[in-house]
């Protein structure tokens, strides 16, 4: 097992100063620094509006698990499950969004916290089959995992499969509402620091998080009202005011009349020429790589559709606030 380390950095002033008039030269705005408060009252909490997004969506089409978010991880090596069974305890303790399940109190979905409780790793043995059956067995559990039940829980499920005395794959799987890819990796981390330290015997002690998802989601809601929010509203009616282009790209097959969420992924390796070329041109023009790689697909975009106007979405971590940066919680936009 193997963490990821991040870096954050503060902006000097007179960085700050030029960034405070560039996004005011493009009309945007950014919330204070002040530190987001915890919640004054315990019980139900309200939901973030990225929370009441996928809410609405399994109303609308109760038992669809196209928001499930699913991790695998190798393990070598020998394995103590009673130091995995703890350290995962313990990151489920320290996140209250990890034993979040969600009901409805007077018309309104609220955010309901449940009390933490040891976990109890579920256990699949496929040292009995051989290598394809094995590998065949894990691929059917990553595609076969069931949908949630957002009012019922937990929206949080751990699958051991054990492939030899040391060879096991830790499998994910969370709904979307309480998670992120970002989560993923707060999660990982923190369970590799545990493990490591009750696999020596050693007591571990994380630092302690300054707020909780459901502190978020209340200062969110409070913050995001009024001029605020019509300051919000009126940017984006101006980006997406008038008759949007539809993207008339051609296809294969007919569209089905219902969506099935039946999809795939390719990935390829670009040639070490190619990646330093991209490199140096971002360098020269002063843009990010992403930048480049996203004008070229609308590039490509153009040469099979013809259309000028594209519009592109793309995710963005979304967490602007230093006390975000260590949560499990379902931020990005």
């Amino acid at each position: 097992m193997s963490s990821t380390a991040k870096e954050t950095f503060e902006l000097s002033g007179k960085r700050r100063a030029l960034l405070d008039a560039l996004l005011k030269e493009q009309g945007i705005s950014y919330p204070t620094a002040e530190r987001i408060p915890r919640r004054a009252e315990s019980g139900p909490a309200p939901l973030s509006f990225a929370q009441r997004r996928l809410w609405f969506f399994d109303q609308f089409e109760p038992g669809n698990p196209a928001y499930n978010l699913v991790s695998t991880v190798l393990l070598q090596g020998q394995l103590d499950t009673v130091a995995l069974e703890r350290s995962f305890s313990e990151v489920i303790r320290r996140h209250e969004a990890l034993r979040t399940t969600f009901d409805v109190k007077e018309g309104e979905p609220v955010q309901i916290i449940a009390p933490p409780k040891p976990l109890r790793l579920q256990v699949v043995d496929v040292t009995h089959l051989s290598e394809a059956e094995r590998e065949s067995t894990v691929q059917d559990l990553i595609k076969q995992q069931p949908s949630f039940d957002l009012k019922r829980g937990p929206l949080l499920r751990i699958t051991l499969v054990r492939l030899g005395d040391r060879e096991h794959v830790l499998l994910l799987a969370m709904h979307h509402i309480v998670s992120d890819a970002w989560s993923m990796g707060v999660l990982i981390g923190e369970v590799v620091t545990l493990y490591e330290g009750y696999a020596a015997g050693r007591e571990v002690t994380l630092p302690a998080l300054p707020i909780q998802y459901a502190d978020f989601a209340a200062w969110q809601r409070q913050w995001l009202q009024g001029d605020v929010l019509e300051e919000q509203f009126e940017y984006w009616r101006q980006k997406l005011g008038g008759s949007l282009p539809i993207l008339e790209l051609p296809a294969d097959r007919p569209r089905p009349a219902l969506q099935t969420y039946n999809g795939s992924s390719l990935s390829f390796p670009l040639s070490r020429e190619l990646s330093q070329s991209l490199k140096s041109l971002c360098k020269a023009e002063g843009v990010t790589l992403f930048m480049t790689l996203l004008a070229v697909f609308k590039v490509l975009l153009y040469r099979y559709t013809g259309q000028e106007d594209l519009i592109v979405g793309s995710p963005i971590a979304n967490r602007h606030r230093h006390e975000l940066e260590s949560l499990v919680g379902f931020f990005v936009n």
